[in-house]
This record gives structure tokens, sequence and C-alpha cells, in this order.
């Protein structure tokens, strides 16, 4: 049987409150997370930046972009401990097209 691997790509802000250590580990938490069970592509952390529109009345947050590969039932377990953790303000997964 073939084992099925999508890319990914994943945006994550972070909470601008948090220090620049507070905000390392948090990427690398998620980069350790995203590794155990697929393979990083990219990483690019945009650092801090003005938000669209205010969320909880912060205007604005870090930015993170990871291209990813993984297998489909993965993404649903990223977005899972993203909204379990307190100092992501927003995050997307979204599956990448040939």
């Amino acid at each position: 049987m073939v084992e099925v691997i999508n890319k990914y790509e994943t945006i994550f802000i972070i909470d601008k409150d948090q220090t620049e250590e507070q905000v390392n580990e948090i990427v690398e938490k998620f980069k350790a997370l995203i590794s155990s069970e697929g393979e990083i592509e990219s990483v690019d952390v945009w650092g801090k930046r003005r938000l669209a529109y205010p969320i909880n009345d912060k205007n604005e947050g870090y930015y993170v972009l990871i291209n990813f590969s993984s297998k489909p039932d993965f993404p649903k377990e990223l977005e899972r401990i993203y909204g379990i953790t307190e100092e992501i303000v927003r995050q997307i997964v979204v599956k990448k097209g040939k």
C-alpha cells in the first residue's frame, strides 16, 4: 500500500506580549512537533506585524510561516495543539495544490 504524503502550509500568529525568547521557544516547539510527524521544507519568521483587524484588543502579533509535508491526518492534530496553546492568537493550515 502506498503511503500518502501531502504538502501543507501553516501560518500562526503569536501574541505580541511575548518576549523575543518566548517567541523563539514557541517557534521551536512547533518546528519540533511538525518534524516529529513530517518533514519541514521551510520556516519563515516574519516578525512583529500589524494585524488586519484587532483580535482580543490587540493590533500586532508575531507571524510565522512553515511549509511542510506530512500524512493527511497530522494537520488536524496540529490545529488542535494550536487551539490549546494560549500564546497562539490565530492559525491556519492549508493543503497546497499540485
